[in-house]
């Protein structure tokens, strides 16, 4: 399937419940558990969406519908949530991305983007040229990336303990080096 601006809003307005019928809830034992150095817990993750919502996604369309590829994007910092987490449960977390995606989806589905308006360009930092489309393509795979990321996290909280079926669940595999 190529991009859809439709079937990418079916994705993106179904991350937060889809979090918070997975992380609600629970643990912080498998909340704030990651699956190796360098990697991110789902509490981490959580914070890291919503650091993107007020940072990234949004922020970066707007850039392309008024400046084309006049203004490269603002840098993404990867680790920004780390303060905005600070202090906080996780059930705040979800209510804050719940609300804050709902503010972003509103936003988007305001603009009633056409075809052309997802070729309009735009300048990534490091990545060089992009189009709206693929910033809002990169969007749903952010989200389902993450989402993977999180279950990661959580399956390797059991890793001692699945004994041989470990050659069988490929989600416990190793961290890939960066």
């Amino acid at each position: 399937m190529r991009f859809q601006l439709d079937k990418a809003e079916q994705v993106l307005s179904r991350t937060p419940s889809v979090l918070r019928a997975l992380l609600a809830g629970l643990d912080p034992l498998w909340t704030h558990a990651n699956y190796g150095p360098g990697t991110w817990s789902p509490f981490q993750v959580v914070g890291h969406l919503i650091f993107g919502e007020m940072t990234d996604w949004i922020p970066r369309a707007r850039i392309i519908r008024e400046h084309g590829a006049a203004r490269p994007f603002d840098p993404f910092d990867r680790n920004g949530h780390e303060a905005l987490i600070k202090g906080r449960t996780m059930p705040d977390l979800l209510d804050e991305f719940e609300r804050r995606r709902a503010e972003s989806m509103a936003t988007l589905r305001s603009w009633r983007l056409t075809v052309r308006d997802l070729a309009s360009p735009g300048v990534h930092p490091a990545l060089g040229p992009v189009t709206l489309g693929n910033l809002l393509a990169t969007w749903v795979v952010h989200d389902l990336n993450h989402l993977h990321q999180i279950a990661k996290a959580m399956a390797f909280q059991y890793k001692p303990d699945v004994g041989p079926w470990e050659a069988y669940m490929s989600i416990l595999a190793p961290p890939a080096p960066r």
